[in-house]
């Protein structure tokens, strides 16, 4: 029988357990990389937010529990936890952390053993029955829509409702009801295909006083004007090809982008910016809108005159607007444009599938650049068929956009290959790892998962070099000029202590021993280069 069927009484909890290391915070919520960072950060988690709101909507009795943004440690977490014995717990994992999500799973069904656990994200979705056989949770969601399939799950367990597909369980789960599409896998079971074509614009706004919004709104280098908040103007990436990004493999396979409608998410707009008094919005869908849906924002945004209460800010393909676009945008009080350059290669650019020429790079930024935008570029290094050579080719094409003020900031990373992705399948094809490719928290981006013909000393040095490449006499001059009142000036010293700290995220040395000396002889470099021999 449906345990707890009346309604309003079913209690859920949505979940990020602490995880303590001297590592520093885990980058965990709306992460498509997983990163410790020295200097913390906190994004909020978009999917898991509308899973919430919309099982709110539902009448069921939902609790937020996101121990690492409210700084708990483990144990009082756990104990309030306890305490209010929800019947349902929700974790999102990934894989460097999947592991020790195991090991919760165990405890939270040691301490409260009739509390039903259901996983999600891209490492379950792709190794369901790993996760199953290795820790006792109930149920794994599988797929990037488990706003909407978490309540689905709900209803079945309270109301007897035929189980739609894509969650796995266990042969003696008894509390759901399932449909004539499910398939059995020896001890375990799957409600049927997974389809990930929701009407995004059936869900409700996210609530965030239930989702405690403000755990999100200040500690995170994408907001120039705080507080400030995410938003999501679809599922996730129009372009979703890229062969490193496990999303657009797993969660939101080619074929299924959706996004919300204009309207839709304008009215969202309005709705933080008048109740909340947010003053900036980053757009954390893959790509953000383009064409028509584009210029209709924008003019939304014009015409209504929210463009002067509010500032928003987004992810883009770096290819894929004109001058006309980005001067719109401008006029919508659009500010920081976040680009996914990954490589200053074409061979590179082309075996990841980015649809994005050398060539093209450097125009595209600079039209974005005199719009009055700040552009910001992602960059890896650390692939497999990359050269030395190859690395700096990327580093001077960075230090060369600085240079000429197409780019204000930048983020460095070393390529991890997530499981499910092309480019991990790509890894074991070619015997690329140099480590145990199931070791899966040593993916953790502290150091490389696969060969490169050069030192791993070498590349951890190269990073840093990259991060730092914008620390420049004519940078500094020309961020100096563009100070214009107090709230540059916070955010500059802001943007400056994150620059610290994820340069330390490449650091060799122990947390308690930093390299300062290092960092002092990278930043020395930039800003007094060596002369080349003639």
């Amino acid at each position: 029988m449906p345990r707890n069927t009346l309604k309003n009484t079913f209690k859920i909890a949505i979940c990020y357990p602490p995880i303590q290391s001297d590592k520093g915070v885990p980058l965990l919520t709306q992460n498509r990389q997983f990163q410790y960072f020295n200097s913390p950060t906190y994004v909020y988690p978009m999917v898991p937010a509308y899973a919430a709101s919309l099982a709110k909507s539902k009448g069921y009795d939902v609790l937020w529990m996101d121990g690492i943004a409210e700084k708990k440690i483990y144990e009082d977490w756990m104990s309030q936890l306890v305490k209010e014995k929800p019947d349902l717990v929700m974790l999102e994992t990934k894989a460097p952390v999947v592991k020790i999500h195991w090991k919760i799973v165990k405890d939270i069904k040691k301490r409260i053993p009739k509390t039903i656990v259901v996983m999600v994200g891209d490492h379950v979705t792709f190794l369901p029955i790993e996760t199953l056989e290795r820790c006792p949770v109930d149920y794994i969601i599988a797929g990037g829509d488990y706003d909407f399939l978490l309540s689905d799950l709900l209803d079945s367990i309270t109301k007897g409702k035929v189980l739609v597909g894509g969650v796995w369980g266990r042969a003696e789960n008894k509390n759901v009801k399932l449909g004539e599409l499910v398939t059995y896998h020896d001890k375990y079971w799957c409600s049927g295909p997974v389809e990930i074509k929701h009407d995004l614009d059936i869900l409700p706004f996210v609530d965030r006083d239930l989702t405690k919004w403000q755990l999100y709104a200040y500690e995170n280098g994408n907001y120039k004007y705080k507080p400030g908040t995410y938003m999501y103007s679809g599922r996730d990436c129009w372009w979703g090809k890229c062969t490193f990004c496990v999303w657009d493999n797993t969660l939101y396979p080619l074929g299924t982008y959706r996004r919300f409608t204009p309207e839709r998410l304008f009215e969202e707009v309005k709705h933080v910016v008048d109740n909340y008094g947010i003053k900036e919005i980053f757009d954390d869908a893959g790509t953000f809108y383009v064409g028509p849906f584009l210029k209709k924002f924008c003019e939304l945004m014009i015409d209504s005159g929210y463009n002067k209460k509010v500032v928003y800010s987004c992810n883009m393909r770096i290819n894929a607007l004109s001058k006309e676009y980005y001067d719109l945008m401008k006029r919508a009080n659009f500010r920081f444009i976040l680009y996914g350059l990954e490589s200053g290669n074409q061979e590179t650019l082309d075996r990841l599938e980015k649809g994005l020429k050398v060539k093209e790079i450097e125009p595209c930024l600079k039209v974005a650049k005199e719009a009055g935008l700040e552009p910001h570029i992602t960059v890896m290094l650390g692939y497999p068929w990359e050269s030395e050579q190859m690395a700096k080719n990327t580093i001077e094409l960075a230090k060369s956009l600085f240079k000429k003020g197409y780019v204000d900031t930048m983020q460095a990373t070393i390529v991890i290959p997530y499981p499910g992705s092309h480019l991990y399948k790509e890894g074991l094809d070619n015997g690329w790892f140099v480590v145990d490719p199931r070791d899966y928290e040593k993916f953790d981006m502290r150091g490389p998962v696969m060969k490169t013909p050069f030192p791993e000393e070498r590349l951890l040095e190269l990073t840093q070099e990259l991060y730092s490449s914008f620390f420049t006499p004519r940078y500094l001059l020309r961020k100096t000029l563009s100070i214009r009142s107090f709230k540059d000036v916070k955010f500059m010293a802001y943007s400056a202590e994150k620059l610290l700290g994820h340069l330390f995220d490449f650091d060799k040395s122990t947390k308690s021993k930093k390299d300062w000396n290092g960092i002092v002889k990278v930043f020395w470099k930039n800003l007094f280069p060596p002369k080349k021999e003639k």
